[in-house]
Protein backbone atom coordinates (compact mmCIF):
# COMPACT_ATOMS: atom_id res chain seq x y z
CA UNK A 1 0.00 0.00 0.00
CA UNK A 2 2.42 2.94 -1.64
CA UNK A 3 0.65 5.38 0.66
CA UNK A 4 3.28 9.00 2.23
CA UNK A 5 1.91 9.34 5.70
CA UNK A 6 5.13 11.11 6.98
CA UNK A 7 2.92 14.30 7.37
CA UNK A 8 1.08 12.50 10.44
CA UNK A 9 3.54 10.92 12.19
CA UNK A 10 4.60 12.85 15.51
CA UNK A 11 6.70 11.68 18.71
CA UNK A 12 4.70 10.21 21.60
CA UNK A 13 4.60 13.00 23.71
CA UNK A 14 1.68 14.44 25.40
CA UNK A 15 2.04 18.21 23.52
CA UNK A 16 1.69 15.94 20.50
CA UNK A 17 -0.90 14.40 21.66
CA UNK A 18 -3.01 17.66 22.61
CA UNK A 19 -1.93 19.53 19.06
CA UNK A 20 -4.19 17.04 17.55
CA UNK A 21 -7.03 18.12 19.16
CA UNK A 22 -8.62 21.70 18.41
CA UNK A 23 -8.53 22.57 22.56
CA UNK A 24 -8.11 20.55 25.89
CA UNK A 25 -10.87 18.09 26.51
CA UNK A 26 -12.52 17.43 29.85
CA UNK A 27 -11.93 13.80 29.35
CA UNK A 28 -8.81 12.56 27.05
CA UNK A 29 -8.87 8.52 26.44
CA UNK A 30 -6.31 6.87 25.56
CA UNK A 31 -6.92 2.88 24.36
CA UNK A 32 -5.32 -0.38 24.13
CA UNK A 33 -6.00 -3.43 22.26
CA UNK A 34 -5.01 -5.77 24.52
CA UNK A 35 -4.38 -6.36 28.46
CA UNK A 36 -1.65 -6.64 30.78
CA UNK A 37 1.18 -5.83 29.11
CA UNK A 38 3.34 -3.74 31.25
CA UNK A 39 4.83 -1.71 28.00
CA UNK A 40 1.82 -0.57 27.46
CA UNK A 41 1.12 0.90 31.08
CA UNK A 42 4.34 2.41 31.15
CA UNK A 43 3.64 4.53 28.18
CA UNK A 44 0.10 5.68 29.94
CA UNK A 45 2.34 6.49 32.82
CA UNK A 46 4.80 8.76 31.14
CA UNK A 47 1.48 10.34 29.01
CA UNK A 48 -0.14 10.67 32.46
CA UNK A 49 2.86 12.26 34.08
CA UNK A 50 3.59 15.04 31.24
CA UNK A 51 -0.16 15.72 31.14
CA UNK A 52 0.00 16.62 35.48
CA UNK A 53 3.26 18.90 34.45
CA UNK A 54 2.43 20.06 31.33
CA UNK A 55 -1.33 20.43 30.69
CA UNK A 56 -2.87 20.56 34.30
CA UNK A 57 -4.71 17.05 34.36
CA UNK A 58 -5.62 15.69 37.95
CA UNK A 59 -6.89 12.36 37.52
CA UNK A 60 -6.64 8.87 36.28
CA UNK A 61 -9.23 6.47 35.76
CA UNK A 62 -8.71 3.06 34.62
CA UNK A 63 -10.62 0.36 33.44
CA UNK A 64 -10.72 -1.30 36.99
CA UNK A 65 -13.52 -1.46 39.89
CA UNK A 66 -14.76 2.10 40.89
CA UNK A 67 -15.85 0.93 44.95
CA UNK A 68 -12.27 -0.39 44.80
CA UNK A 69 -10.85 2.31 43.27
CA UNK A 70 -11.81 4.56 46.03
CA UNK A 71 -9.15 2.21 48.45
CA UNK A 72 -6.63 4.01 45.60
CA UNK A 73 -7.65 7.47 45.82
CA UNK A 74 -7.49 7.16 49.88
CA UNK A 75 -3.83 6.43 49.43
CA UNK A 76 -2.87 8.99 47.08
CA UNK A 77 -4.62 11.44 48.46
CA UNK A 78 -3.68 10.93 52.50
CA UNK A 79 -1.58 8.10 52.40
CA UNK A 80 -4.57 5.48 53.88
CA UNK A 81 -3.12 2.30 53.82
CA UNK A 82 0.29 0.52 52.69
CA UNK A 83 0.92 0.45 49.16
CA UNK A 84 1.10 -3.25 49.00
CA UNK A 85 -2.35 -3.70 50.56
CA UNK A 86 -3.68 -0.59 48.23
CA UNK A 87 -2.59 -2.99 45.09
CA UNK A 88 -4.04 -6.51 46.41
CA UNK A 89 -7.22 -4.40 47.30
CA UNK A 90 -7.78 -1.16 44.99
CA UNK A 91 -7.40 -2.49 41.54
CA UNK A 92 -10.25 -5.02 40.02
CA UNK A 93 -9.27 -8.10 37.30
CA UNK A 94 -5.84 -8.71 38.73
CA UNK A 95 -4.62 -6.30 37.54
CA UNK A 96 -2.68 -4.57 41.12
CA UNK A 97 0.07 -7.15 40.70
CA UNK A 98 0.75 -5.43 37.31
CA UNK A 99 4.50 -3.93 38.24
CA UNK A 100 3.19 -0.58 35.75
CA UNK A 101 0.60 0.11 37.54
CA UNK A 102 2.16 0.05 41.21
CA UNK A 103 4.47 2.92 39.89
CA UNK A 104 1.72 4.54 38.90
CA UNK A 105 0.19 4.50 42.10
CA UNK A 106 3.67 5.49 43.72
CA UNK A 107 4.35 8.42 41.76
CA UNK A 108 0.61 9.86 42.10
CA UNK A 109 0.77 9.10 46.17
CA UNK A 110 5.03 10.78 45.99
CA UNK A 111 3.61 13.71 43.36
CA UNK A 112 1.09 14.37 46.30
CA UNK A 113 3.68 14.96 49.32
CA UNK A 114 5.50 17.78 49.10
CA UNK A 115 8.60 17.45 51.47
CA UNK A 116 8.74 20.97 52.98
CA UNK A 117 4.94 20.95 53.73
CA UNK A 118 2.13 19.11 54.38
CA UNK A 119 1.48 18.47 50.85
CA UNK A 120 0.15 20.16 47.76
CA UNK A 121 -3.23 21.90 48.29
CA UNK A 122 -6.39 19.81 47.86
CA UNK A 123 -6.91 21.37 44.41
CA UNK A 124 -3.55 20.51 43.29
CA UNK A 125 -3.49 16.70 44.30
CA UNK A 126 -3.89 13.94 41.60
CA UNK A 127 -7.01 11.77 41.87
CA UNK A 128 -7.23 8.13 40.99
CA UNK A 129 -10.16 6.48 39.90
CA UNK A 130 -11.85 3.20 38.83
CA UNK A 131 -14.79 3.62 36.26
CA UNK A 132 -15.81 0.37 35.71
CA UNK A 133 -18.54 -1.66 37.33
CA UNK A 134 -17.79 -4.35 40.33
CA UNK A 135 -18.19 -6.83 37.44
CA UNK A 136 -15.51 -9.86 36.82
CA UNK A 137 -15.55 -12.03 33.96
CA UNK A 138 -17.48 -14.68 35.87
CA UNK A 139 -19.32 -12.85 38.13
CA UNK A 140 -20.69 -9.44 39.38
CA UNK A 141 -20.47 -8.13 42.72
CA UNK A 142 -23.34 -8.11 45.09
CA UNK A 143 -25.32 -4.61 45.50
CA UNK A 144 -24.39 -5.27 49.54
CA UNK A 145 -21.49 -2.55 49.59
CA UNK A 146 -23.31 -0.25 47.71
CA UNK A 147 -26.51 0.32 48.38
CA UNK A 148 -25.43 0.08 52.58
CA UNK A 149 -23.19 2.58 51.99
CA UNK A 150 -25.64 5.03 50.50
CA UNK A 151 -28.13 3.94 53.07
CA UNK A 152 -25.70 4.96 55.87
CA UNK A 153 -24.56 7.91 54.19
CA UNK A 154 -28.03 9.40 54.19
CA UNK A 155 -29.34 7.55 57.52
CA UNK A 156 -26.93 9.75 59.61
CA UNK A 157 -27.88 13.53 57.35
CA UNK A 158 -31.53 13.48 57.16
CA UNK A 159 -34.83 12.77 58.22
CA UNK A 160 -35.19 9.68 59.58
CA UNK A 161 -38.87 9.58 58.39
CA UNK A 162 -37.80 10.75 54.89
CA UNK A 163 -35.55 6.80 54.36
CA UNK A 164 -37.72 4.54 52.21
CA UNK A 165 -36.09 1.92 54.44
CA UNK A 166 -34.21 0.51 57.31
CA UNK A 167 -30.52 -0.99 56.89
CA UNK A 168 -32.48 -4.18 58.55
CA UNK A 169 -34.69 -4.15 55.66
CA UNK A 170 -32.18 -4.18 53.48
CA UNK A 171 -29.86 -6.67 54.89
CA UNK A 172 -33.09 -9.08 54.93
CA UNK A 173 -33.93 -8.17 50.99
CA UNK A 174 -29.93 -8.80 49.85
CA UNK A 175 -29.63 -12.20 51.33
CA UNK A 176 -26.51 -14.24 51.56
CA UNK A 177 -23.62 -12.53 49.26
CA UNK A 178 -23.49 -15.43 47.61
CA UNK A 179 -26.77 -15.67 46.12
CA UNK A 180 -25.20 -12.57 44.08
CA UNK A 181 -21.65 -14.10 42.46
CA UNK A 182 -22.49 -17.61 41.67
CA UNK A 183 -20.33 -18.08 38.63
CA UNK A 184 -22.70 -20.31 37.19
CA UNK A 185 -25.23 -17.58 37.03
CA UNK A 186 -22.94 -15.92 34.18
CA UNK A 187 -24.25 -18.81 31.32
CA UNK A 188 -27.14 -20.36 33.15
CA UNK A 189 -29.93 -17.45 33.77
CA UNK A 190 -31.61 -19.47 35.71
CA UNK A 191 -28.38 -19.26 38.63
CA UNK A 192 -29.33 -15.89 38.82
CA UNK A 193 -30.90 -14.56 41.80
CA UNK A 194 -31.35 -10.78 39.67
CA UNK A 195 -35.47 -11.15 38.82
CA UNK A 196 -36.61 -12.49 42.37
CA UNK A 197 -39.05 -10.72 43.77
CA UNK A 198 -36.66 -9.09 46.83
CA UNK A 199 -34.13 -8.05 43.61
CA UNK A 200 -37.17 -6.29 42.27
CA UNK A 201 -37.73 -4.58 45.81
CA UNK A 202 -34.12 -3.53 46.19
CA UNK A 203 -34.44 -2.47 42.85
CA UNK A 204 -37.28 0.09 43.84
CA UNK A 205 -35.30 1.21 47.24
CA UNK A 206 -32.32 2.17 45.33
CA UNK A 207 -34.04 3.89 43.04
CA UNK A 208 -36.08 5.97 46.03
CA UNK A 209 -32.65 5.91 47.81
CA UNK A 210 -30.52 8.01 44.81
CA UNK A 211 -33.79 10.47 44.63
CA UNK A 212 -33.80 11.27 48.13
CA UNK A 213 -30.35 11.61 47.79
CA UNK A 214 -30.87 14.09 44.69
CA UNK A 215 -33.89 15.58 46.56
CA UNK A 216 -31.49 16.46 49.69
CA UNK A 217 -28.72 17.90 47.58
CA UNK A 218 -28.62 21.72 48.91
CA UNK A 219 -29.05 20.04 52.54
CA UNK A 220 -26.11 17.31 51.46
CA UNK A 221 -23.63 19.70 50.34
CA UNK A 222 -23.68 22.24 53.18
CA UNK A 223 -23.11 19.52 56.00
CA UNK A 224 -20.80 17.07 54.20
CA UNK A 225 -17.44 17.63 51.85
CA UNK A 226 -17.89 17.62 47.73
CA UNK A 227 -16.25 14.63 48.44
CA UNK A 228 -17.96 12.34 50.54
CA UNK A 229 -21.10 13.41 48.42
CA UNK A 230 -19.69 12.69 45.37
CA UNK A 231 -19.20 8.99 46.56
CA UNK A 232 -22.48 9.02 47.93
CA UNK A 233 -23.57 9.55 44.00
CA UNK A 234 -21.02 6.61 43.14
CA UNK A 235 -22.70 4.54 45.40
CA UNK A 236 -25.99 5.50 44.35
CA UNK A 237 -25.15 4.59 40.52
CA UNK A 238 -23.29 1.21 41.28
CA UNK A 239 -26.28 0.23 43.46
CA UNK A 240 -28.54 0.75 40.26
CA UNK A 241 -26.45 -0.50 37.51
CA UNK A 242 -25.32 -3.91 39.81
CA UNK A 243 -28.90 -3.84 40.24
CA UNK A 244 -29.95 -3.65 36.59
CA UNK A 245 -27.16 -5.57 35.09
CA UNK A 246 -28.17 -9.14 37.60
CA UNK A 247 -31.90 -8.74 36.55
CA UNK A 248 -30.54 -9.18 32.61
CA UNK A 249 -28.03 -11.83 33.91
CA UNK A 250 -31.45 -13.75 34.91
CA UNK A 251 -33.18 -12.85 31.47
CA UNK A 252 -33.57 -16.03 28.76
CA UNK A 253 -33.95 -13.71 26.07
CA UNK A 254 -31.82 -13.68 23.13
CA UNK A 255 -31.03 -9.79 23.84
CA UNK A 256 -29.66 -11.20 27.17
CA UNK A 257 -25.78 -10.98 25.95
CA UNK A 258 -26.20 -7.76 24.45
CA UNK A 259 -28.04 -6.15 27.38
CA UNK A 260 -25.54 -7.47 29.61
CA UNK A 261 -22.54 -5.87 27.82
CA UNK A 262 -24.21 -2.43 27.20
CA UNK A 263 -25.39 -2.21 30.92
CA UNK A 264 -21.43 -2.84 31.64
CA UNK A 265 -20.85 0.21 29.35
CA UNK A 266 -23.58 2.51 30.91
CA UNK A 267 -22.09 1.96 34.02
CA UNK A 268 -18.72 3.26 32.67
CA UNK A 269 -20.09 6.08 30.97
CA UNK A 270 -21.92 7.64 34.23
CA UNK A 271 -18.87 7.10 36.20
CA UNK A 272 -16.63 8.78 33.32
CA UNK A 273 -18.84 11.63 33.47
CA UNK A 274 -18.66 11.99 37.12
CA UNK A 275 -15.04 11.86 36.88
CA UNK A 276 -15.39 14.89 34.05
CA UNK A 277 -17.00 16.88 36.30
CA UNK A 278 -14.66 16.90 38.65
CA UNK A 279 -12.01 18.05 35.48
CA UNK A 280 -9.63 17.31 33.37
CA UNK A 281 -8.69 13.09 33.56
CA UNK A 282 -6.72 11.04 30.90
CA UNK A 283 -8.92 7.43 31.01
CA UNK A 284 -7.00 4.15 30.42
CA UNK A 285 -9.35 1.16 28.92
CA UNK A 286 -9.63 -1.13 26.06
CA UNK A 287 -10.43 0.45 22.67
CA UNK A 288 -13.53 -1.47 22.80
CA UNK A 289 -15.01 0.53 25.08
CA UNK A 290 -13.31 3.79 24.64
CA UNK A 291 -14.09 4.26 20.65
CA UNK A 292 -16.63 6.81 19.25
CA UNK A 293 -18.09 3.62 16.78
CA UNK A 294 -19.92 0.91 17.63
CA UNK A 295 -18.84 -2.02 19.49
CA UNK A 296 -19.08 -5.49 18.36
CA UNK A 297 -17.38 -9.06 19.66
CA UNK A 298 -18.81 -12.52 19.37
CA UNK A 299 -19.12 -14.44 22.56
CA UNK A 300 -20.36 -18.19 22.65
CA UNK A 301 -20.93 -17.99 18.95
CA UNK A 302 -23.37 -14.94 19.16
CA UNK A 303 -22.41 -11.68 17.42
CA UNK A 304 -23.09 -8.73 19.71
CA UNK A 305 -23.12 -5.36 18.71
CA UNK A 306 -23.43 -1.82 21.16
CA UNK A 307 -22.92 1.23 22.36
CA UNK A 308 -19.74 1.38 24.51
CA UNK A 309 -18.84 3.62 27.12
CA UNK A 310 -16.98 6.28 25.09
CA UNK A 311 -19.35 6.64 22.37
CA UNK A 312 -21.89 7.23 25.29
CA UNK A 313 -19.66 9.80 26.36
CA UNK A 314 -18.68 11.54 23.29
CA UNK A 315 -22.40 12.04 22.67
CA UNK A 316 -23.03 14.18 25.71
CA UNK A 317 -19.30 16.01 25.83
CA UNK A 318 -18.74 16.72 22.16
CA UNK A 319 -15.26 18.17 21.81
CA UNK A 320 -14.61 17.41 25.81
CA UNK A 321 -13.71 13.97 24.74
CA UNK A 322 -11.56 12.73 22.53
CA UNK A 323 -10.06 9.45 22.10
CA UNK A 324 -6.50 7.97 20.78
CA UNK A 325 -6.74 4.51 20.08
CA UNK A 326 -3.80 2.19 20.60
CA UNK A 327 -2.36 0.12 17.82
CA UNK A 328 0.22 -3.01 18.09
CA UNK A 329 2.42 -4.28 15.47
CA UNK A 330 3.84 -7.13 17.15
CA UNK A 331 3.51 -9.44 20.62
CA UNK A 332 5.38 -12.29 19.38
CA UNK A 333 5.10 -13.59 22.84
CA UNK A 334 1.42 -14.05 22.30
CA UNK A 335 1.88 -15.49 18.91
CA UNK A 336 1.15 -12.22 16.96
CA UNK A 337 3.41 -12.14 14.43
CA UNK A 338 4.70 -8.73 11.83
CA UNK A 339 1.37 -7.69 10.37
CA UNK A 340 0.13 -8.02 6.87
CA UNK A 341 1.05 -4.66 4.82
CA UNK A 342 -2.49 -4.04 3.25
CA UNK A 343 -3.40 -3.36 7.02
CA UNK A 344 -2.95 -0.63 8.79
CA UNK A 345 -0.82 -1.89 11.20
CA UNK A 346 1.10 -2.79 8.56
CA UNK A 347 0.80 0.58 7.22
CA UNK A 348 2.28 2.11 10.51
CA UNK A 349 5.21 -1.20 10.97
CA UNK A 350 6.72 0.08 7.72
CA UNK A 351 7.62 3.78 9.21
CA UNK A 352 11.24 3.58 10.96
CA UNK A 353 9.70 4.62 14.55
CA UNK A 354 9.29 2.21 17.25
CA UNK A 355 6.50 4.04 18.43
CA UNK A 356 4.72 7.29 17.46
CA UNK A 357 1.55 9.05 17.35
CA UNK A 358 -0.93 9.21 14.04
CA UNK A 359 -2.65 11.96 13.13
CA UNK A 360 -5.86 9.87 12.75
CA UNK A 361 -8.10 12.02 10.66
CA UNK A 362 -4.96 13.24 8.42
CA UNK A 363 -4.14 9.66 7.90
CA UNK A 364 -7.61 8.56 7.05
CA UNK A 365 -7.65 11.62 4.88
CA UNK A 366 -4.59 10.58 3.09
CA UNK A 367 -5.39 6.68 2.24
CA UNK A 368 -8.77 8.48 0.13
CA UNK A 369 -10.77 5.36 -1.25
CA UNK A 370 -7.56 3.04 -0.74
CA UNK A 371 -8.82 1.51 2.37
CA UNK A 372 -6.76 -1.22 4.33
CA UNK A 373 -8.02 -4.48 4.86
CA UNK A 374 -8.53 -5.54 8.62
CA UNK A 375 -6.29 -7.12 10.23
CA UNK A 376 -6.96 -10.82 12.14
CA UNK A 377 -4.95 -11.81 15.09
CA UNK A 378 -4.23 -15.21 15.73
CA UNK A 379 -4.45 -14.62 19.44
CA UNK A 380 -8.23 -13.85 21.17
CA UNK A 381 -6.27 -11.30 23.56
CA UNK A 382 -5.40 -8.68 20.58
CA UNK A 383 -8.21 -6.76 18.92
CA UNK A 384 -6.30 -5.22 16.07
CA UNK A 385 -7.81 -1.77 15.01
CA UNK A 386 -10.64 -1.45 13.17
CA UNK A 387 -9.93 0.53 9.91
CA UNK A 388 -13.99 1.45 10.11
CA UNK A 389 -13.18 3.48 13.23
CA UNK A 390 -10.08 5.11 11.73
CA UNK A 391 -11.73 8.81 11.36
CA UNK A 392 -13.87 8.34 14.44
CA UNK A 393 -10.26 8.51 16.59
CA UNK A 394 -8.61 11.72 17.35
CA UNK A 395 -5.49 10.27 17.02
CA UNK A 396 -3.35 6.57 16.91
CA UNK A 397 -0.60 5.50 19.35
CA UNK A 398 1.85 2.93 17.53
CA UNK A 399 4.24 0.62 19.03
CA UNK A 400 6.17 -1.79 16.93
CA UNK A 401 7.11 -4.51 18.97
CA UNK A 402 5.97 -4.77 22.47
CA UNK A 403 8.62 -6.50 24.46
CA UNK A 404 7.36 -10.10 26.98
CA UNK A 405 6.89 -8.41 30.58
Amino acid sequence: MATDIKDTVHAVEAAAVMRLLPDRPRLLALGEPTHGEDALLDLRNELFRQLVEQEGYRTITIESDCMRGLVVDDYVTSGTGSLDEVMEQGISHGWGSSAANRELVRWMRAYNVRADDDGRPVSERLRFAGFDGPLEITHAASPRQALTALHGYLATRVDANLLPCTADTLDRLLGSDDRWTDPAAMMDPSRSTGQSAEAGRLRLLADDLVALLDAQTPHLITETSRDDWDRARLYGRTALGLLRYHYWMADTSPARMTRLVGVRDQMMAHNLLAVAARGPALVHAHNSHLQRGRSTMRMGGISLEWWGAGALVSARLGDGYAFVATALGTIRHQGVDTPPPDTVEGLLYALPEDRCVIDAPRLATALGDTRPVPRVSPWFGYAPLDPAHLADSDGIVFVKDVPQS
